[in-house]
C-alpha cells in the first residue's frame, strides 16, 4: 500500500515511511492510494469473528507486507486487550464505550497501535525518533502511555495551559522516562500549529527525525475504524439501519468510521457532533470553509477550530459537497445544552455520560431516528476524566478507577513554552 499527500506535491511513500514522517514534506496529510472493500462474507459472519480477527482483516490492506501477519496479529492482540461494549441507553439507541483502556479514552487504541508499529520498524536500528504531538485533552495521556519505554522513541507533548482537565494533565505530565510535557501559553490550535511548523523547519528536521502521534498520523488514525466494526458486530442482530453520532474535534475518529463504511460496513448515516467550535457545521450550511480560533468548553477534547482530518473526509466523499451532505451531518451544541443532556441521560437511564458522550447523544436527538434505525453515540472518555463537571452537573459521586488512581498523587513535571521560538530552542537542545 502506498500513501500520497492530499496536497499532491510530495512523492508517494509506503506505510512505514508515512508513519515515521507523520506529515508529508508538502505539509499534506497522507492518504491511502486505494481502499478495497472487504468480502460480503466478512460482514455476514462478523459475529463469529473475535476482535483481533476483525481488526486484522480490516487493517491488513493498509499495511501490506511491511509487518508480517504473525507480528501484526501479535500487535493487535496487545492493542485490543480490553472491551468495547455497546450499552443500551434507550429503545433503538445505545452508546459505544471506548474508555476501557489504560488511560480511559478512545485514543488508547490508535496510540498503542502506532507505538507498536514504530517499535517494530525501529527494532533493527539505533536511530532515535522524536514523536511531537499536540493534545486538546486525551491524546496526550494515550500517547504518553502507549509510547512509554518504547525503544528509540522520545515523546514531546504540547498541551494548552489551563485548558485540559486535572486528570488529563496528570496522565501526560507524570510518567517521566522518555515522555516530556510542554505547557503552551495558548489554545489547542496554537499547539497544533507549532507542531506543523516544526515539521517543516529544516533547522529541526536536519537535526532530529520528527513524527507525529496526532490523528494526522496514519497509524494513529486508521485503527479507529475498528470501533465501528466492533459496534456492528454487537448490534447486527437487531436488523436496523445504523446511524453513528461521533463527538468530533479533530475529526479523526469519524473519518476512520467513514473508512470502515468504504470497506463495506453497512452504515446509514454519520453525524459529527461538536461543541461551539462549529467550523464544519458552518461549512455544511454555507459550503465555505472558514476556521475560527477555538473556544474553551467543558468538552475540551473537541476544542478545535481547524480540524485537520476534515480534508480526509472530503477526499473520502470524492471532494463532492453534495455527496458529503447526503451522507454526513454536523451539529453544534453549547455547554448548557451538554449539561442538560448529561442530566437527561442520567435521569432516564441511570447512565453517567461524560460531556463528549452527551454531545454525541445530542447529535442523535437533533437528527431524529426512524423506527427502522438504531442510533449509536460514541462515549469517548470515562466520566472520571471530567470529574468536577460530571459530579457538579449530576450531583453524584464518581468512583475513581484504578487506572486513574495511580497517577493522581504523582508530581506534575512540565516545561512552560510561550512561543514557537521557545519550542524550537527546546527541540534543538
Amino acid at each position: 500500500m502506498q500513501y500520497y499527500s492530499l496536497h499532491k506535491d510530495s512523492p508517494k511513500v509506503p506505510f512505514s515511511e508515512a508513519v515515521i514522517k507523520g506529515l508529508a514534506p508538502d505539509r499534506g496529510l497522507y492518504f491511502p492510494e486505494s481502499i478495497q472493500s472487504l468480502s460480503t462474507s466478512f460482514f455476514e459472519n462478523i459475529e463469529e469473528l473475535d476482535n483481533v480477527e476483525i481488526a486484522f482483516q480490516a487493517i491488513q490492506q493498509f499495511i501490506g507486507e511491511e509487518i508480517p501477519e504473525v507480528e501484526l496479529r501479535d500487535i493487535l492482540t496487545d492493542v485490543l486487550s480490553f472491551d468495547f461494549p455497546v450499552v443500551e441507553i434507550e429503545d433503538n439507541l445505545g452508546t459505544l464505550e471506548l474508555f476501557h483502556g489504560p488511560t480511559m479514552a478512545f485514543k488508547d487504541v490508535g496510540a498503542r497501535f502506532m507505538a507498536r508499529c514504530m517499535g517494530y520498524f525501529n527494532r533493527a536500528n539505533e536511530n532515535h525518533v522524536t514523536v511531537l504531538v499536540a493534545t486538546s485533552g486525551d491524546t496526550g495521556g494515550a500517547v504518553a502511555n502507549g509510547f512509554l519505554g518504547v525503544k528509540g522513541v522520545d515523546v514531546v507533548i504540547l498541551y494548552p495551559k489551563g485548558k485540559v482537565s486535572e486528570i488529563q494533565e496528570k496522565q501526560l505530565t507524570t510518567l517521566g522516562q522518555n515522555i516530556t510535557a510542554l505547557e503552551i501559553d495558548g489554545v489547542f490550535d496554537d499547539c497544533q500549529d507549532m507542531v506543523k511548523t516544526a515539521f517543516l523547519d529544516t533547522d529541526i528536521t536536519s537535526y532530529k527525525q520528527l513524527t507525529s502521534a496526532n490523528s494526522i498520523n496514519v497509524a494513529r488514525w486508521l485503527p479507529q475504524l475498528f470501533y465501528f466494526l466492533f459496534a456492528y458486530k454487537q448490534v447486527k442482530s437487531k436488523g436496523k439501519d445504523i446511524v453513528f453520532s461521533v463527538p468530533s474535534g479533530n475529526f479523526g475518529n469519524i473519518c476512520a468510521g467513514i473508512v470502515a463504511q468504504k470497506l463495506g460496513l453497512p452504515v446509514k448515516h454519520f453525524i459529527a457532533s461538536t461543541n461551539v467550535n462549529d467550523t464544519v457545521v458552518r461549512y455544511l450550511e454555507t459550503s465555505e470553509y472558514d476556521p475560527k480560533p477555538s473556544k474553551a468548553t467543558i468538552s475540551n477534547a473537541m476544542d478545535v477550530g481547524n480540524p485537520s482530518n476534515f480534508i480526509r473526509i472530503q477526499q473520502l466523499f470524492d471532494n463532492d459537497f453534495s455527496i458529503l451532505k447526503n451522507n454526513f451531518s454536523a451539529y453544534s451544541f453549547d455547554d448548557q445544552q451538554t449539561k442538560k443532556a448529561m442530566g437527561k441521560i442520567y435521569k432516564k437511564s441511570n447512565y453517567i455520560a461524560d460531556p463528549h458522550g452527551a454531545v454525541g447523544y445530542l447529535g442523535l436527538q437533533k437528527q431524529g431516528l426512524k423506527s427502522t434505525e438504531y442510533g449509536i453515540f460514541l462515549e469517548t472518555a470515562h466520566p472520571v476524566k471530567f470529574l468536577d463537571v460530571v459530579e457538579d452537573t449530576l450531583n453524584v459521586k464518581v468512583e475513581i478507577p484504578s487506572q486513574i488512581q495511580k497517577v493522581m498523587n504523582k508530581e506534575k513535571h512540565s516545561i512552560p513554552i510561550k512561543s514557537y521560538e521557545a519550542l524550537k530552542e527546546f527541540l534543538l537542545q
